[in-house]
């Protein structure tokens, strides 16, 4: 188990966009094991690897009441429909929370971490998960969306 480091808020690797992985290899997994270790120490729900300071485009995200993982790589978001207004935070800007819109529902087309070509359809707490680490992926963090009025700090 190796928890790797989690770039806060003012980490300028935040603002940058993570590159396409060209291979999936063991290197790669070790890293998706860490990232799930990490985020699970911290009680997150999603994590980009730029978040451990990674410029690669790998999430993780565990919704453990759905008792399902998910490893995307070199994740697109083929298609999105709806809105919902959602309470959201972030590992790399903690104790803050506010609201953001995000698409009701996503399609998203990815690799595993066994490198085969996957596609899944997202509803919900899911496409919301999905939808912020892609964010990170581009180099945008919620901070910067937030519905104006909604910041929250908790101490």
């Amino acid at each position: 188990m190796a928890i790797r480091t989690i770039r806060t808020e003012g980490d300028e690797i935040l603002k940058k966009k993570s590159k396409p992985v060209e291979v999936v290899d063991d290197k790669i997994r070790e890293l998706i094991k860490d990232m799930f270790d990490t985020m699970h120490k911290y009680e997150g729900v999603g994590l980009a690897a730029v978040q451990v300071g990674i410029l690669k485009q790998i999430i993780v995200i565990d919704l453990e009441d759905e008792g399902q993982k998910y490893v995307l790589i070199n994740p697109e978001i083929i298609s999105q429909t709806g809105e919902q207004v959602v309470e959201e935070g972030c590992l790399s800007f903690p104790n803050k929370f506010a609201k953001i819109k995000r698409p009701t529902n996503i399609k998203v087309k990815a690799l595993n971490e066994k490198g085969e070509k996957i596609e899944i359809s997202a509803k919900d707490l899911l496409a919301q998960a999905i939808a912020h680490e892609i964010d990170h992926l581009n180099g945008e963090v919620f901070i910067d969306k937030i519905i104006p009025g909604t910041l929250e700090i908790v101490k």
